[in-house]
């Protein structure tokens, strides 16, 4: 695995955390992208909104758009994923307790 893989598999795992532990298991991408940059993963709105889209494709998350606000809802299989329960390719595993 490439560097840039592992910072997208990480990444990925990151908004799946992110979205666990919100309200309702929802948050705008906006929120997501400062959690995002506050664990070191600095990048676009556009990345996100990508990262958001796979994560969708997933069936990890689901994705609506108001108002040109995009807000993603973790699914019963994305918070598998977010805690170890499941694995897909493209997503890193957590790391044992975390």
């Amino acid at each position: 695995m490439s560097f840039a893989e592992y910072q997208t598999a990480d990444r990925r795992l990151v908004l799946l955390k992110a979205l666990e532990s919100a309200a309702q298991y929802r948050a705008n991408a906006y929120l997501l992208r400062r959690f995002s940059d506050s664990l070191g993963h600095v990048v676009s709105a556009d990345r996100i909104e990508q990262d958001l889209a796979w994560l969708a494709e997933q069936g990890l998350v689901t994705v609506e758009k108001t108002l040109e606000v995009t807000v993603a809802t973790l699914t019963a299989r994305g918070q598998d994923v977010a805690t170890g329960r499941a694995r897909v390719p493209g997503v890193q595993q957590p790391a044992p307790g975390g």
